[in-house]
């Protein structure tokens, strides 16, 4: 289902036809740099959720905590 060889090589032609050799290469450099400030992008959203999740597991495990520790303070008493 995914692009052959033949599909990219006709891809390719028919884009320097269009823009021609000097064009392309600006468009593609423009591309790459696009693909990576979006990679960027994700990655610092993905390490932003990984932070919160840290912080809300952080929390619970106090809460955790501080229930079991009432819970034996309850039976000791």
């Amino acid at each position: 289902m995914g692009i052959g060889f033949r599909e990219l090589l006709i891809i390719l032609v028919i884009a320097l036809v269009l823009f021609g050799a000097k064009k392309l290469r600006h468009v593609g450099t423009d591309l790459g740099a696009a693909v990576r400030g979006f990679k960027k992008a994700v990655n610092e959203g993905d390490d932003e959720q990984t932070r919160q999740i840290d912080e809300f597991t952080g929390k619970d495990a106090d809460f955790k905590d501080s229930a079991q520790t009432t819970k034996e303070n309850s039976k000791s008493a």
